[in-house]
């Protein structure tokens, strides 16, 4: 699957229709950014079943608030609509491989139940 430039007014409809998203905030002027751009390129042709989009923060300020962004590049994991990983820098190809194979077996069913308990406390 191609990476798709993600936009305040199409995240949602990209987010909610994948099982896996991964987003990498970044910014064209960003140093690390830009280095980290070919390594989620990379992994993004070994994996065709997952979303992978780019948020430029420059141009999608408000997107970047929402997401609660500090610093860039930021990496983050949604699945089934609920974030499970975010960090902040760039990873190596391999580290980024990881996070995903964890995130595919996460139990999400037992995720949904931690959050419910955090919410109820």
């Amino acid at each position: 699957m191609a990476i798709i430039e993600l936009t305040k007014e199409n995240i949602e409809e990209h987010i909610s229709g994948s099982d896996i998203s991964i987003i990498d905030f970044w910014a064209p002027w960003c140093g690390p950014c830009q280095a980290f751009g070919p390594t989620f390129e990379s992994v993004s042709e070994d994996h065709n079943y997952i979303l992978f989009g780019k948020v430029n923060t420059e141009e999608q300020q408000e997107l970047g608030a929402n997401f609660n962004i500090r610093s860039i590049p930021t990496l983050m994991v949604i699945r089934e609509n609920i974030m499970v990983f975010s960090q902040p820098g760039a990873l190596p190809k391999s580290a980024l491989a990881e996070v995903i194979e964890k995130t595919k077996a996460l139990d999400m069913q037992q995720v949904r139940e931690e959050i419910a308990k955090q919410q109820a406390a």
